[in-house]
């Protein structure tokens, strides 16, 4: 096909397709996929997103402290471009080792640690003594009275189920750590599933559109009433027992019994959105989520799976409640202030956060963002990475981010400009919020929630306002993580880097 047929094809000049070969204009959103569309291509081809992925996963890589000596960095892009499928290789053989690497430091924790074992092995010892005496006495004597050989007789018997159960026991605890390793975790699966759509997903924005019109509205009691007149769910409002062990999560929904549990001191965007995500997973039988994840070649465990199909009705009940139209125009109106649109929708923080990613429907785009999420321990819970901006998926990133800024004045927003070793600048909007605690006599829970934008698209936020966005203003110098980043000046640094400035 010629330049100028494609452009006929897809409404453009001949002229300008060609800046865009030239890599002299880009592209996105109704454009892209109508190129896309007429090369029967899909857009993560087009858009280099699957090799972005890749190279992300090869910087990783490189970045391992084991690799340090030999100078990886730099090259992944070489070698993503020449040899693909062996990249790819290298990427599962990493996840592969990397799971057996953390079932081994597991199994060699509990070997030296584990009350249990050591309570194990003594009662073996304990019932084989007890074994072998009463075999001895068996054995031995010969003027035993015919009870006394049955009392030892089942001594040996009693004591040889208990040996039997111990072992068992030990056999499920050893199966239990080791049978899960696999080249890709549940979360990886999952992560991969979301990137590749790009988190947005045309046909449950359908389904939300559907179920708001089945409930009438989205408030919280009309949730509750489709719950109970369609779905036929009973919904128990109560304070969750705190004692012995309170629950890990703070709505649970049997779906024999078909009861929801609600935590009655949530607050009501909490409550409102659990509902949401109940009836999303309820709604036609479950059939929508359940396509969407048949059509991904991502999702190969049921693990991954099961994850997968609580993120799809949570993808739905965020649609329900914050519907496209009004919402993309109220973010566009409002310059993306989240806590006006939270108000607004009456949603949470993170809520808003994660809509505001979703809006990439062809004609109706927003601002593409990406979105971290961490506790207090650094530990990521989740993430949608960008184009050029790596998110780390295990370990910590940069100590200089706002998104661990902002656990130093929990509830308030942090801003920043960053600006990478590359060149590359973004502009970082954080906040670190409270999550339900169980009872009072546990930690507070603090996550920091961030959305990353280039830096071109921060004057259209109202984070921008009196941020310096020219190319030439300063901006917080920061890295991907400590091993990757070549600043050597940095006060911050915990690591050395595998790399020279």
């Amino acid at each position: 096909m010629t330049q100028a047929a494609l452009a006929a094809r897809v409404g453009i000049s001949a002229s300008y397709l060609n800046l865009i070969e030239a890599n002299k204009r880009n592209i996105g959103g109704a454009l892209l996929k109508r190129i896309g569309d007429a090369l029967e291509m899909p857009l993560e081809s087009l858009d280099g997103a699957a090799e972005r992925r890749l190279l992300d996963e090869l910087d990783e890589i490189a970045g391992a402290p084991m690799l340090a000596t030999l100078a990886l960095a730099g090259s992944a892009s070489d070698l993503a471009a020449r040899h693909g499928a062996w990249a790819h290789a290298l990427v599962f053989l990493h996840r592969a080792w990397r799971d057996r690497d953390h079932a081994v430091h597991a199994l060699s924790n509990r070997l030296s640690q584990d009350p249990f074992l050591g309570d194990a092995v003594h009662r073996m010892l304990t019932r084989v003594a007890a074994i072998r005496s009463a075999a001895e006495i068996l054995g031995t004597t010969d003027d035993l009275a015919p009870d006394e050989q049955r009392r030892f007789a089942q001594i040996a018997s009693v004591e040889s189920q208990r040996l039997s159960d111990v072992a068992q026991a030990l056999a499920t605890f050893f199966d239990k750590d080791v049978s899960d390793a696999r080249p890709r975790t549940p979360i990886e699966e999952v992560d991969d599933f979301l990137l590749d759509g790009g988190n947005h997903f045309a046909e449950l924005e359908s389904v939300a559109d559907g179920l708001r019109a089945a409930c009438g509205d989205a408030s919280e009691r009309a949730l509750g009433d489709y719950l109970k007149r369609v779905q036929d769910v009973s919904i128990d409002y109560r304070r969750v027992p705190a004692a012995p062990h309170p629950p890990r999560t703070i709505a649970e929904y049997d779906a024999q019994a078909r009861t929801l549990v609600l935590d009655e001191t949530l607050p009501g965007p909490t409550r409102r959105f659990e509902l949401a995500r109940v009836a999303a997973d309820l709604f036609h039988q479950g059939a929508p989520l359940n396509a969407a994840m048949d059509a991904s070649p991502q999702l190969q465990s049921a693990a991954a799976r099961r994850r997968a199909r609580r993120v799809l009705s949570s993808y739905v009940a965020g649609a329900m409640l914050l519907p496209y139209a009004d919402f993309q125009q109220a973010a566009v109106a409002a310059r993306y202030d989240i806590e006006h649109l939270g108000r607004r929708f009456d949603a949470s923080f993170e809520q808003v956060c994660h809509r505001l990613t979703t809006l990439q429907r062809p004609g109706a785009e927003g601002i593409p963002f990406g979105l971290m999420r961490i506790d207090a321990a650094g530990y990521v819970t989740k993430r949608l990475p960008l184009p050029r901006l790596l998110l780390p998926r295990y370990g910590n990133a940069c100590p200089i981010w706002a998104l661990y800024a902002a656990f130093q004045t929990p509830g308030e927003i942090v801003r920043q400009i960053a600006e990478f070793p590359t060149g590359d600048r973004f502009l970082f909007v954080a906040c670190a919020v409270d999550k339900v605690r169980p009872v009072y006599a546990m930690p507070r829970r603090l996550m920091s929630i961030m959305l990353a934008c280039d830096v071109l698209h921060a004057d259209r936020t109202i984070y921008g306002e009196g941020l310096p966005l020219s190319s030439a203003a300063k901006a917080v110098p920061v890295g991907s993580n400590c091993r990757l980043c070549v600043r050597s000046d940095c006060a911050y640094r915990e690591e050395d880097p595998i790399v020279g400035a």
